[in-house]
C-alpha cells in the first residue's frame, strides 16, 4: 500500500505543481501516474477477494476508499466480479464482467445491422478507447442492471458517486479547471484504457476456453481460459502481477504480491496460457469463438471456415 499510495500522491502533487511551468508537463506526469491508478485497482481487486488484509473490515473499507480513486463502486463491483469468476468461459452464462463474445454460428445468424454493431463493438479503437473510458467514467455510476439492482448495489454506486463529486469539487475549488483537465483526467483515461486491455488479454486469446454449461468446468475455465501474460519486470510490477491470471482464477485468495512465488515454486504454471507482450497485440483482432476448432478467431478467419 505504501509503495503504491505514496508515489501516487507525490506524482499527483508534482503534476499539479507543474501547471505553473507547463500544462503539457502536467499531462506527462499525469500519464505516468496512471500506472499507480492501476496498482490501486489491483489492491482494490484483492480486497474484493478477501486477499489483501486478513480482516474483512479492512478489506471492505480499503476497497471502498480506493474505489473513489478508481471510479469503481467497491461493493457493486465485488458482487459482479464474483459472478465473473463463477461464469467465465461459460457460453450459457455470458454477460457479467466479461467482454461480449459471440460464437461464429451466433454471429452468422444475426442481422446485418446486429453484425455491424458487433464488429463496431469489437473494433480495438472503439473497445479500448471509447468503451473503456465510458465504462469507468459513466457506466460505473449506476449498477449494471439498474432496474433489477438490489439496494446494496445502489447504495454502493451512489455512495461512491457522492464521494467522487466531493473529490472533483474539491480539486476544482482548490485548482480550478486546469487541475481537472491536465492533472486528473489524463491519468484516469489512460488507466481505463490499460485496465480494459489487461482484462481483455486475460481471457481473450486464441487458445482460451469456452464451453456449454453442461460441459463447463470452473477449474478448466480458470486454468485454460485465463492467460499467463508475461510482461517486462517494470510492467509486471505496475500491473501488480495480474498477468498470472490463470493462478488468480484457480485460487483468488492468493494476494497479488505472492503470485510470483507460485510461479517460482510450480514450474508447470509457467507455460499454461503464456502470452508475451508482442504476442498479445495479435489478440486485439480476435472476435469470434470457433466451437468446432475450440479457439478464438478473427472475422477474416471466420469467413474462411465452413458454415
Amino acid at each position: 500500500m505504501v509503495a503504491t499510495a505514496l508515489p501516487f500522491a507525490f506524482i499527483f502533487a508534482l503534476s499539479w505543481w507543474s501547471l505553473a511551468i507547463s500544462p503539457w508537463l502536467s499531462v506527462g506526469l499525469s500519464l505516468i501516474n496512471a500506472a499507480f491508478v492501476i496498482r490501486l485497482f489491483v489492491i482494490q481487486h484483492d480486497c474484493g477477494h478477501g486477499a489483501f488484509f486478513s480482516s474483512r473490515f479492512w478489506n471492505g473499507w480499503c476497497g471502498r476508499v480506493i474505489g473513489v480513486l478508481t471510479l469503481t463502486p467497491y461493493a457493486m463491483w465485488k458482487q459482479n466480479h464474483a459472478l465473473h469468476h463463477a461464469t467465465t468461459g461459460n457460453l450459457d452464462h455470458r454477460g457479467t464482467g466479461d467482454i461480449p463474445t459471440l460464437t461464429i454460428a451466433e454471429y452468422r445468424s444475426r442481422s446485418l445491422v446486429a453484425r455491424a454493431g458487433y464488429r463496431l463493438l469489437r473494433n480495438p479503437l472503439v473497445l479500448f478507447g471509447f468503451i473503456a473510458t465510458f465504462n469507468f467514467m459513466i457506466w460505473n455510476r449506476v449498477p449494471p442492471n439498474p432496474l433489477k439492482a438490489r439496494r446494496g448495489e445502489w447504495k454502493s454506486a451512489l455512495g461512491t458517486d457522492g464521494a467522487i463529486i466531493a473529490l472533483l469539487g474539491s480539486l476544482y475549488l482548490l485548482g480550478g479547471v486546469p487541475v481537472l483537465v491536465f492533472v486528473y483526467l489524463p491519468m484516469m483515461v489512460l488507466a481505463a484504457i490499460v485496465g480494459t486491455w489487461l482484462f481483455y488479454v486475460q481471457h481473450q486469446f486464441e487458445e482460451t476456453y469456452w464451453d456449454q454449461d453442461t460441459e463447463w468446468r470452473v477449474q478448466d475455465a480458470s486454468y485454460r481460459g485465463s492467460s499467463h501474460y508475461v510482461l517486462p519486470p517494470i510492467l509486471t510490477w505496475m500491473t501488480g502481477n495480474i498477468g498470472a491470471h490463470h493462478i488468480h482464477h484457480l485460487a483468488s485468495r492468493i494476494p497479488f504480491y505472492r503470485l510470483p512465488e507460485v510461479l517460482r515454486d510450480n514450474v508447470e504454471f509457467n507455460e499454461v496460457g503464456r502470452i508475451t507482450f508482442y504476442e498479445s497485440l495479435g489478440c486485439a483482432k480476435l472476435a469470434l469463438w470457433d466451437e468446432a476448432g475450440r479457439r478464438l478467431v478473427s472475422f477474416s478467419e471466420a469467413r474462411k471456415l465452413p458454415s
